[in-house]
């Protein structure tokens, strides 16, 4: 298994480097990503620098295998999603490198694992099946080694007497939860857990009116007694995670960042501060494609960036040109 040196990436122009390399790995060896770039009539040897490397549009994950290498795969992460609606694959070659690019992020941003009680509140994705969040939740579960840590599935009651009991206890504390989830959560009962790290991964999955994430975070602070939300930001079609500990801005680990494509040109990158759709390159994403036009709104500010909302489907167009 090679994992192209993406872990340890220190710099700029290593990461311009390996964005390159990977690239013309996956122009040769990803049949899908191949297809697409010829129709674009791009030449994947002339492409020397990353604003030039075409992005995938996400929903190709819906209709398509986009693998740069053959069966068999390790594991087949599936979206959430509504009865009878097309729920995106990723054929995943090696969960070793989604295990190490998620280990190494979250002790990135948050430090040893260990010293954790990671609790998850993630119903409709355990109840579905196939999630990659699942599996990355409970691998740091594992890895925490606490006894308190795991899945809490309709076990609201226990889950708020260990939280307060933990915190008693001045010990680590880390919620993850889907959005519509904690809030019910909060709606049982009130908390005082100043200190401890409650994290959202977005999504009311149908349970509840969608809130502006301001909103949401608002009623999350006053709910748990905490002075701010934290945020995981990752997606089925990719393997690496960027987290925000506070004020709804992300961090990307050194192998992601994230481009701002104009809404209306879709080969043409915008300037800090200016809101645009998001594109992603995950280098840990070798083996299927690390190159993706996602259906978010954002805009970057520094080394950090916000998420602002989704595109309706009229806003796709530059994205739909390339679908059929």
């Amino acid at each position: 298994m090679n994992d192209f040196g993406i872990f340890e990436i220190d710099s700029e122009q290593k990461f311009i480097d390996k964005s390159l390399e990977i690239f013309r790995f996956q122009a040769r060896n990803n049949p899908v990503y191949r297809q697409f770039i010829k129709l674009l009539s791009v030449n994947p040897e002339k492409i020397n620098h990353i604003k030039q490397i075409p992005f995938l549009p996400i929903e190709f994950f819906k209709n398509y295998r986009v693998a740069s290498v053959a069966e068999p795969f390790d594991a087949i992460f599936k979206s959430s999603g509504t009865t009878g609606m097309m729920r995106s694959k990723h054929f995943v070659k090696y969960l070793s490198i989604y295990e190490k690019s998620f280990t190494e992020a979250f002790q990135h941003f948050y430090g040893d694992i260990s010293q954790y009680n990671i609790l998850a509140l993630l119903p409709s994705y355990v109840e579905q099946g196939d999630s990659s969040l699942v599996y990355m939740t409970g691998k740091l579960i594992r890895k925490s080694q606490k006894k308190y840590s795991g899945f809490y599935l309709n076990e609201e009651e226990k889950l708020g007497s260990i939280l307060k009991y933990l915190h008693q206890k001045n010990e680590k504390i880390l919620l993850l939860g889907v959005s519509y989830a904690l809030l019910d959560l909060i709606e049982k009962e009130k908390f005082a857990l100043s200190g401890a790290i409650i994290m959202e991964t977005g999504g009311m999955k149908g349970r509840r009116k969608e809130m502006i994430r301001e909103e949401l975070h608002r009623h999350l602070k006053k709910g748990f007694g905490v002075e701010q939300i934290h945020s995981e930001y990752g997606m089925t079609e990719l393997l690496s995670q960027a987290y925000s500990t506070g004020n709804s801005l992300f961090e990307s680990p050194p192998w992601q960042k994230i481009l701002i494509r104009d809404t209306e040109d879709p080969f043409t990158y915008l300037p800090e501060g200016k809101t645009g759709g998001i594109n992603i390159i995950d280098l840990a994403n070798i083996y299927s494609c690390s190159f993706i036009a996602t259906q978010d709104l954002g805009k970057i500010t520094g080394n950090q960036f916000e998420i602002l909302g989704r595109f309706d489907q009229s806003d796709i167009r530059g994205c739909n040109l390339l679908i059929h």
